[in-house]
């Protein structure tokens, strides 16, 4: 970490809110909105603070404590001693599909990388107590997931969580961890050796400042995140009172794809995954069921190999369909032009320019021409 982040006052004040003692983010939210950015809300008046929504008598006071306190230096060299770097959300490289929900955290500390491959995500979550079979699914699932190009966003915790972010690693895969606590303070403690794994092939992330404890509460806060910076959640074994049934009402919040995994009829861990198939979520029974799904992208994305990923279905193509979809233009082109430019028998790409229009994927337009279609 820079040492020029210590002579930068908006993060120094920004991470002066994340250190003050019972302002959530819902609340700094409301600051920003009233005030703008961080260093304005310590220039604030007590009654313009308490002018906010939310904002009582102890929280002005708690805002006003932390003008002066030497905390946030403490916490930025805590941070340069753990190689932890800090994300602001108007920062360049924050998450886009995190920007866009209605309560961003405000700031992100990174044990790792968050890259542009991050953008084709899909979150799994599910119960800390699985069965076998759940284990399975999640490894599983994961494994493809990240096989196709797709990063894996989980929390860490035991069960599902863990089996994921392993699934993911098994292919070589990215996979980002989403803590309810602090990125200095692993819990639970035995995944301590995982997390050092995830950040090896992706990050470690959280909002809570970087020693903070579990707190329950903080738990189903955290999930809001999983499911912001995904483009879907999959749920993998779910009982009515999971947690995991929070993250899928997030991703339903956020415009989010909810999928699930039905488990056995008469299991009561898969209870709550069979309501959410009832109410209309996505069954899942491997991966193209997702790939299929997803919409397209906002922006494009490159994938590890090099190619322009408008949509996550462009994923589940073989060889020869993705050959030909890198030779269709942005903008209108001719059919002729595509043949030119392939090595393949024209009636071959004639008809693999068929099955791309049939997967929505390409557009033939009148006078021969032919465009990538993201919808």
């Amino acid at each position: 970490m820079s040492s020029d982040l210590n002579h930068d006052p908006e993060l120094l004040d920004a991470l002066r809110l994340s250190l003050t003692r019972g302002l959530g983010p819902i609340a700094q939210t409301r600051l920003r909105n009233r005030f703008g950015t961080a260093v304005e809300i310590f220039q604030a008046s007590r009654e313009q603070l308490m002018s906010v929504e939310g904002i009582g008598p102890k929280l002005a006071t708690a805002i006003e404590r932390q003008r002066n306190s030497p905390q946030v230096f403490e916490e930025l060299q805590s941070c340069e001693q753990l190689n932890v770097s800090i994300m602001r959300l108007d920062d360049d490289d924050y998450p886009d599909g995190l920007r866009e929900i209605p309560d961003p955290p405000q700031l992100l500390y990174v044990r790792g990388s968050i890259t542009e491959r991050d953008r084709l995500s899909i979150g799994i979550v599910g119960s800390r107590r699985c069965t076998l079979y759940g284990r399975q699914q999640a490894e599983r699932i994961a494994r493809d997931l990240a096989t196709a190009g797709i990063t894996v966003i989980s929390g860490l915790a035991r069960g599902i969580d863990a089996c994921a972010h392993r699934g993911a690693m098994e292919a070589n895969g990215r996979t980002i961890a989403v803590l309810g606590t602090g990125v200095g303070h692993i819990y639970p403690p035995e995944h301590g050796p995982l997390s050092e794994e995830v950040i090896a092939h992706g990050a470690v992330i959280s909002e809570a400042c970087l020693r903070q404890a579990p707190v329950p509460g903080l738990f189903p806060q955290r999930n809001r995140i999983i499911s912001g910076l995904s483009q879907g959640v999959l749920i993998v074994e779910a009982a009515r009172n999971s947690g995991a049934l929070h993250t899928a009402r997030h991703a339903l919040e956020q415009g989010r794809e909810v999928f699930v995994v039905p488990g056995r009829l008469d299991s009561a861990a898969s209870e709550g995954c069979h309501d959410l198939i009832r109410d209309g979520a996505q069954l899942v029974r491997h991966v193209d069921d997702i790939l299929e799904t997803l919409g397209p992208l906002t922006q494009p994305t490159i994938s590890a190999e090099g190619k322009t990923i408008l949509t996550p279905r462009e994923l589940n193509l073989n060889e020869q369909e993705r050959e030909l979809l890198d030779l269709i233009p942005l903008e209108p082109g001719t059919v002729d032009e595509v043949l030119r430019s392939s090595d393949i028998d024209d009636a071959r790409v004639l008809s693999t320019l068929t099955v791309l229009e049939m997967k929505r994927l390409i557009r033939r337009l009148p006078g021969g021409y032919v465009v990538r279609d993201p919808h």
